[in-house]
């Protein structure tokens, strides 16, 4: 195999700039049409017919999920899997940037892709689409369907996120990206109907509950860690107010640094509810949701992303000494195989934050498509330094095997 890098470098930028007015478009298209968790059915055709114009097969609806998709090219060799993240959020559309993540993931997939083929390199990339990552843990449902299996077989999987330039100080991103995990539940009150002022002493008051559990909760707040975050809102309150509630719902979030801090504090929010629920005298129900596992970071990606995004002129950190408290279902597929959970800045204003109007309006920006742009070239030379270097490959792999689950 080659290993003249400068010229597979050459071959994959070359062949990112002639696709950026397309992928732009791809882009575009994503921003202007968001889509809620499982529900991403225009982005689900569209990456696939355009995937598809470019020669490649493309599978679609895989792993049992109607908005999944994948492309493989190759059939021996390590395998290199490229997730692409691409829904949005409820009424604030894609103010996680996730069509920015869409089009960094295609943009690495192809231009890997076309060095492969145009340098004649064996090996197998697969791009792998992962819906649902806002809530709905897509790649945690993909992980017990078999998409990242035997994951002794996969030299890593990569992404990147985009984030506010000025969270990170300015500089065009972070190889590591260390979130946390969240453990997410619902749960459910049910107590008994009554005339609000004919009878309330009839009524048994599901409201009451859940106001309760959160008022406890609250209080709760000031006796954790700096580090770990309690939040959850109200789905289902009631009717009118001449009616004693006999339902309500209420859906949770607990984070913390590693997954199994997280179960503690979790234990410690349930006793919270559980007391509301027997000071109101109602039933309660937990809907337990996939847990999104703390991110495992892997050195060797990480320092190499760095090095490869020094070369098209971007200063990225390796890493920085805290995490980010904010979680991924990426975060369980780097317990799986290794992986490589990057981050880039797109120029927006200082007070845009992920999960924001703001921070949405600048993930459609030309200049957020240009750092997407930028990073897909270091991880598509990040998946073929993996592909074509055992000995990289198997630092990598190294790197996972001495984790700290």
């Amino acid at each position: 195999m080659p290993t003249d890098w400068e010229q597979i470098r050459e071959v994959v930028n070359t062949h990112l700039d002639q696709q950026s007015p397309e992928l732009l478009k791809i882009n575009q298209s994503l921003h202007t049409n968001p889509e809620l968790a499982y529900k991403e059915f225009f982005a689900h055709d569209t990456i696939s017919n355009f995937l598809e114009k470019q020669g490649f097969t493309t599978a679609r609806k895989t792993y049992g999920l109607d908005t999944s998709f994948e492309a493989t090219i190759g059939t021996g060799g390590r395998l290199v899997i490229i997730c692409a993240e691409y829904d949005a959020l409820p009424d604030i559309g894609h103010a996680c940037g996730h069509n920015l993540i869409a089009t960094s993931s295609i943009a690495a997939f192809l231009g890997a892709a076309h060095a492969m083929k145009t340098l004649g390199i064996d090996g197998r990339l697969r791009i792998l689409g992962t819906p649902a990552e806002e809530g709905g843990g897509g790649k945690a449902r993909l992980i017990k369907a078999g998409a990242f299996s035997p994951p002794e077989d996969i030299a890593a999987a990569i992404m990147a996120h985009p984030v506010p330039k000025h969270a990170i100080g300015g500089i065009a991103g972070l190889a590591a990206l260390d979130l946390i995990a969240s453990h997410k539940f619902r749960v459910e009150f049910t107590g008994k109907s009554a005339h609000a002022a004919g009878e309330p002493w009839n009524g048994t008051n599901a409201l009451d509950a859940a106001v309760g559990a959160y008022n406890n909760v609250s209080m709760l707040r000031q006796q954790i860690r700096p580090e770990e975050r309690v939040h959850g809102v109200f789905e289902v309150g009631g009717t009118v107010p001449n009616v004693i509630p006999d339902y309500t719902r209420m859906n949770w979030y607990v984070r913390a640094p590693t997954t199994a801090q997280g179960e503690k504090l979790q234990t410690r929010v349930h006793a919270c509810i559980d007391a509301a629920a027997t000071a109101t005298g109602c039933s309660h129900n937990y809907i337990v949701a996939d847990t999104y596992k703390h991110v495992i970071s892997n050195p060797t990606l990480c320092e190499q992303y760095v090095e490869d995004m020094a070369q098209v002129g971007e200063k990225v950190l390796a890493k920085i000494d805290q995490q980010l408290v904010a979680s991924t279902d990426m975060g369980n597929v780097s317990h799986e195989c290794p992986s490589f959970h990057g981050s880039f800045s797109i120029p927006a204003p200082d007070d845009a934050a992920l999960h924001s109007r703001i921070f949405a309006a600048a993930a459609g920006k030309p200049e957020a498509h240009e750092a997407a742009m930028k990073s897909a070239k270091g991880m598509a030379m990040m998946a073929m330094r993996l592909i074509v270097d055992e000995q990289f490959a198997a630092q990598v792999r190294k790197d996972f095997d001495r984790r700290n689950d």
